[in-house]
């Protein structure tokens, strides 16, 4: 009998190692890459898995969302090409402003109002709510920046793993317990270096988060409100709803925090050994000999550059550098007005882990997008980063403060700063020194991103969920969270025994003015 209860955990596991997974990828670009990543990832490891994909959101030029033959399942859907087509003349019109420096948070709330119109229609779709409600998941793994993904596992109601794509203080991200002192609030642009003026920024960034994150709110609530039995209070509400928080993200490039114990760092899911690129790809770097190559991409979903004197600033830049220039961007948008030099090649679309990856990679220019600076640490390619919108304005800063590389804004390109700024890169030994010691932290994890991702889900599984993961502190009210109705009690009690002590005192001094009297 003894036996028998022994082998019964054994004969139980593998009917719960295969689990039926849904993967929600309601953004394009990068955010596709990855959970695109984690949904092949699950597969390979014997999960039932299907992504959610939605089409039409802004698309990475070149790049196929079919899968392969032992690939995972797919059901896509769209709001029509008329939609598609008004959504991304206006996001384009967005990436000019983004280069000219204008990125406000007005624009960051349009965006969320096109994801709120574009849920408000997903959710509309019985067919596919009816499909995904009989296919009884066991566990969603969503985009956790698009809060679309929290109100569909609401309205299906199967527990959700959040995957955030970006780092550990992003707009709308868990708030995490971290000191104010020492730990950058998004939007701040500060390193967890701060003198007093610092330290006064971050306590004003604190203070201004949960405003931001209610007014990202408002634009969804009514869509909540319409399609779930149970409306939740807010975004706060659905991020504790979660099992589990992986971020993309880990401390070779994040600064050191305090984590909770149902967050797990997961960076570097798109790292992977460099393979040789395309024979004709290959011709055109060796013909720079030992000068080497530079690469170029200002992220997944800027495909062109729409200011002309920013484009032609940077090619002259890039025409006095004996480097080869590899640029991502798409050629039928080049400016026909505009020459191009000898050693810039323009292509669609490239194999950026790979390029990185290469013997005679010099410099990688970026956008400072996540995935970009994750790859770079991975490979060691020193960056020079040219934030444009979003979490890269931070991402960029701890780069730099890391020693990984150098950024300029947009607005501030000049053909002599761009080659100085190179120059100084190529130059500098210890911008490589300190990104070969990043790439050893990176790499030297005991578990790869991916296995840990995967262990952790698993985990949340075989346990039914992650409840026992979650600090009581959740559930209090911020104001017993932060002990300011204890403050607020001592207060009370020392006050009135200043009032007990003045008055005593007032009494014995009467009492003393009396009795000299008598």
């Amino acid at each position: 009998m003894k036996t028998q209860l022994w082998m019964f955990p054994l004969l139980v596991l593998p009917l719960l190692q295969s689990a039926k997974i849904l993967t929600v990828c309601l953004i394009g670009g990068s955010h596709y890459l990855l959970l695109d990543e984690i949904s092949q990832n699950l597969h390979q490891h014997g999960h039932d898995v299907r992504m959610l994909l939605q089409l039409g959101n802004p698309v990475i030029t070149g790049f196929s969302y079919v899968g392969g033959a032992d690939s995972y399942q797919k059901s896509a859907w769209s709001l029509g090409d008329k939609y598609i087509k008004e959504y991304n003349d206006w996001f384009l019109e967005q990436q000019t402003q983004f280069l000219l420096g204008r990125e406000t948070f007005n624009n960051f709330l349009k965006f969320m109002g096109h994801l709120s119109h574009q849920c408000d229609k997903l959710l509309e779709n019985k067919e596919i709510i009816t499909f995904l409600q009989h296919e009884n998941y066991d566990v969603i793994i969503l985009d956790a920046f698009n809060p679309c993904s929290f109100i569909l596992a609401r309205k299906l109601g199967v527990q959700y793993v959040a995957f955030y794509p970006g780092s550990l203080n992003g707009p709308l991200s868990i708030t995490l317990p971290s000191s104010i002192a020492s730990v950058p609030v998004f939007g701040s642009q500060l390193s967890d270096h701060m003198n007093l003026w610092g330290r006064a920024q971050n306590l004003f960034y604190s203070f201004m988060a949960p405003v931001g994150q209610k007014l990202v709110w408002s634009t969804f609530a009514e869509v909540a409100e319409r399609h779930l039995e149970s409306p939740p209070d807010g975004l706060k509400d659905l991020h504790e709803g979660a099992e589990l928080w992986a971020f993309n993200t880990d401390f070779s490039l994040e600064f050191p925090q305090p984590l909770l114990p149902f967050t797990v760092l997961v960076g570097g899911l798109l790292n992977q050994p460099a393979k040789p690129p395309e024979q004709d790809l290959e011709l055109w770097i060796s013909s720079f000999g030992d000068a080497g190559f530079i690469i170029v991409t200002l992220g997944s979903m800027v495909s062109s550059i729409s200011v002309d004197p920013l484009l032609t600033e940077l090619v002259a830049g890039f025409s006095q550098v004996p480097q080869g220039v590899l640029w991502r961007y798409d050629p039928q948008r080049w400016p026909s007005h505009l020459d191009r030099p000898s050693n810039l090649r323009l292509v669609d679309w490239l194999p950026l882990n790979d390029l990185l990856g290469h013997t005679k990679a010099r410099l990688f220019i970026t956008h400072g997008g996540q995935n970009s600076l994750l790859q770079a640490v991975y490979h060691a390619v020193p960056v020079l980063a040219i934030p444009l919108f979003g979490d890269q304005f931070d991402n960029v800063v701890r780069a730099e403060t890391k020693g990984l590389g150098l950024s300029i804004k947009p607005t501030l390109i000049t053909r002599e700063r761009l080659r100085s700024a190179i120059q100084t890169l190529m130059h500098d030994r210890r911008f490589k020194s300190s990104a070969l010691s990043l790439s050893r932290i990176h790499r030297s994890h005991p578990i790869p991103p991916a296995l840990r991702l995967i262990h952790w889900v698993e985990h949340i599984l075989h346990s039914r969920g992650g409840a026992h993961l979650k600090p009581a502190s959740l559930t209090l009210p911020w104001y017993q969270r932060y002990m300011l109705d204890l403050l607020l009690l001592f207060s009370l009690v020392l006050c009135g025994l200043v009032v007990i002590c003045c008055r005593c005192f007032r009494r014995k001094t009467k009492g003393d003015k009396d009795w000299k009297k008598e």
